[in-house]
């Protein structure tokens, strides 16, 4: 086996295991999935011993604005989750960028005296302190997402894998173009000064090296559909030849479709980022050059709703010999092609 296949097998044995943590998450109460009623867009529900009625639980939720397709879909999945539950009261803050009106409705949360807050905070940092105030009032903190900066401030912290974003597009553009002879990969970014638009890029890094490619032109967006297509526009322009284009997000891949239509070209494989439900449409129908998404999963929120709701019960997820909920979950970034897509639309989020 080549060098860089070698290393490639050592990544996909990695996302392997995160693949396990993940599928452990979802079948935290049986290994038998069905779909809530009329929520087709919240994740498969497991039902099992620890989906029996349990102590009544009040859970705060608080979430950014529902700006884009991804976070609209974070809160909607997060009251789709709790509505399963005749023992949950879900109370959820209006969505909010503004940092300070979120610190605030963390301390009504806890004036109110609710059992639990599932936080998916604008800024982890900014949000830190006051978790932590809710944490040292007997009110544990499910983390969601962006990360605080002391982990005294959640009882658990559900994530997402950017790095793992960035090696799942890179490993299925070396198995598509790795054996062209100097094919030219580029990538579109979301918001540069970002740690997950960084993280991002050095997993889609990595994983090309491992098959002997690099990132030959690369711009950033803002993960606006405006932002998209004026990155997009200028990188095409710049780059006549393109093999393989990596766009981190979905929701800005609005914009950058667009700019891809002006522009006539369609030379090139595109893998989307995120899991959008038009992407993977686009996929389906198989014309238009998007052949590929990685999913960044929009199910954190319900996740951490399902995560509260056994912590304050005092149940653990079954599939585990651990007799508690694990500290930290971080979620599986799988690629979807039009060989797995019908698996993962009906939990896509709409741009």
């Amino acid at each position: 086996m080549s060098t860089h296949r070698t290393g490639l097998r050592r990544r996909l044995v990695a996302a392997g295991a995160a693949a396990a943590t993940a599928t452990l998450l979802t079948a935290c109460t049986s290994n038998t999935p069905e779909e809530p009623e009329d929520t087709p867009s919240a994740p498969a529900a497991a039902a099992g011993a620890n989906d029996e009625p349990g102590d009544s639980v009040v859970i705060g939720f608080s979430a950014p604005a529902a700006d884009h397709g991804w976070m609209g879909a974070i809160t909607k999945a997060a009251q789709a989750e709790a509505d399963r539950y005749e023992d949950v009261e879900l109370r959820v803050a209006e969505g909010t960028n503004d940092v300070n009106l979120q610190i605030s409705q963390v301390e009504q949360f806890i004036n109110d005296g609710v059992d639990a807050i599932v936080l998916l905070p604008y800024d982890g940092a900014a949000l830190t302190e006051v978790a932590t105030r809710a944490m040292e009032a007997g009110i544990p903190v499910v983390n969601v997402d962006r990360e605080f900066s002391s982990r005294f401030a959640a009882r658990t912290t559900v994530l997402g894998d950017n790095y793992g974003m960035g090696v799942s597009a890179g490993t299925y553009i070396c198995e598509q173009v790795g054996d062209k002879p100097g094919a030219v990969v580029a990538e579109i970014a979301g918001i540069d000064s970002l740690p997950l638009t960084q993280d991002r890029s050095q997993g889609f890094s990595d994983a090309l090296s491992d098959c002997g490619l690099d990132v030959d032109n690369r711009v950033a967006a803002d993960f606006t559909v405006q932002g998209g297509q004026a990155a997009a526009a200028n990188l095409l322009q710049a780059a006549p030849r393109i093999d393989a284009l990596w766009n981190h997000d979905d929701d800005q891949g609005v914009g950058v479709m667009a700019a891809i239509s002006e522009a006539g070209r369609d030379e090139f494989i595109m893998v989307g980022g995120a899991g959008s439900a038009n992407v993977m449409r686009d996929i389906q129908s198989g014309n238009s050059v998007l052949k590929a998404t990685v999913v960044y999963p929009s199910t954190q929120a319900a996740d951490g709703i399902r995560l509260a709701r056994l912590i304050l019960q005092d149940k653990a997820m079954t599939d585990l010999v651990e007799v508690q909920v694990p500290r930290t979950v971080q979620l599986y970034a799988p690629v979807v092609t039009a060989d797995n897509v019908e698996e993962y639309l009906p939990t896509a989020f709409e741009s």
